[in-house]
């Protein structure tokens, strides 16, 4: 029985959910449980540590964790989201928006997590864009800044889905600029230790092939259709406000089409967070990416669920 480590609950995260309800792993004959990480937000903590053997969730973090312990041989060797999920939702049509309106905008920025402001910065620097002439809001979660854009209290949020579904639903919002447009971030990798993989590496592939049947399922079907498979983990969540969100993902090309990691997406998250001061280390693609179970599985090339 292998322990998979969940990040945390976020509609982003659909493909690991789906290969779940889809039987994907059990088809590949790995015996798996998921369990909810106990502490998802702290940067400082690798969660394969004493909790389970893999889990999902972001290279920065697997990153700080070699730069803080070198000795810790963790890796990651299969990606899923392969593009920032954030999205800019303001009060007002912009069709025709460019990061340079964000001057003088009243901004709320995601407080939950550091990654979504880490890059939403690092694309303001590299447009040219002095940080001080932005009039960020920090300190509360996103529903909380939600229900701000709706009272008028702020311009423009930074959010994840399903928050920018339903306000458009709503007609309160409206997406501005989705950070997948910048192209690759690698931003939700399968991640492990160089030690697992060694000693189980027939479970690695196989973990490998269950994903890559699960991202050929989705590239095969619709929103709608991925909501009615993962509803399960969001009760309460309006089906078309799901539907929206996950088809406005599967769009915008958010998720991998295969298991491997891009090495365009990790040098662009590395050289963000070193811009913005949270890595010292100029880490190489190779240093925290196994790429031999993500390329075997393609090469096996498995069937759709």
């Amino acid at each position: 029985m292998i322990t998979l480590i969940e990040n945390f609950r976020a509609v982003f995260y659909a493909p690991f959910y789906a290969a779940v309800e889809l039987r994907a792993y059990e088809q590949e004959g790995v015996a798996l449980e998921v369990k909810l990480s106990a502490d998802a937000a702290s940067r400082d903590r690798f969660v394969v540590s004493g909790e389970g053997e893999v889990s999902w969730g972001g290279p920065l973090r697997l990153m700080h964790t070699l730069e803080r312990d070198p000795q810790a041989g963790v890796v990651a060797f299969c990606e899923v989201v392969q593009r920032d999920p954030f999205l800019l939702v303001g009060r007002e049509p912009n069709r025709s928006f460019r990061l340079e309106q964000l001057a003088g905008a009243r901004l709320a920025t995601v407080s939950e997590v550091p990654t979504p402001w880490l890059c939403l910065r690092h694309d303001l620097r590299l447009a040219g864009i002095p940080e001080d002439r932005i009039q960020r809001i920090t300190g509360a979660t996103m529903a909380d800044n939600a229900a701000a854009l709706r009272a008028g209290r702020v311009d423009v949020i930074q959010v994840f889905e399903p928050f920018a579904a339903a306000l458009q639903a709503e007609g309160a919002g409206h997406v501005w600029y989705a950070s997948s447009d910048r192209g690759p971030t690698s931003y939700t990798t399968f991640n492990t230790t160089r030690a697992f993989l060694e000693r189980q590496p027939d479970t690695a592939l196989r973990m490998c092939r269950a994903m890559f049947r699960t991202q050929k399922w989705i590239a095969a079907h619709d929103g709608k259709d991925l909501a009615r498979v993962i509803a399960p983990y969001f009760p309460g969540m309006d089906d078309a406000v799901l539907a929206a969100a996950l088809e406005g993902y599967r769009a915008r090309n958010v998720w991998n089409a295969t298991p491997l990691p891009g090495q365009a997406g990790f040098e662009w998250l590395r050289d963000a967070a070193m811009a913005g001061g949270m890595l010292k280390t100029r880490f190489s693609y190779d240093d925290c990416v196994n790429v031999r179970f993500a390329r075997q599985a393609i090469a096996d090339d498995p069937p759709s669920l």
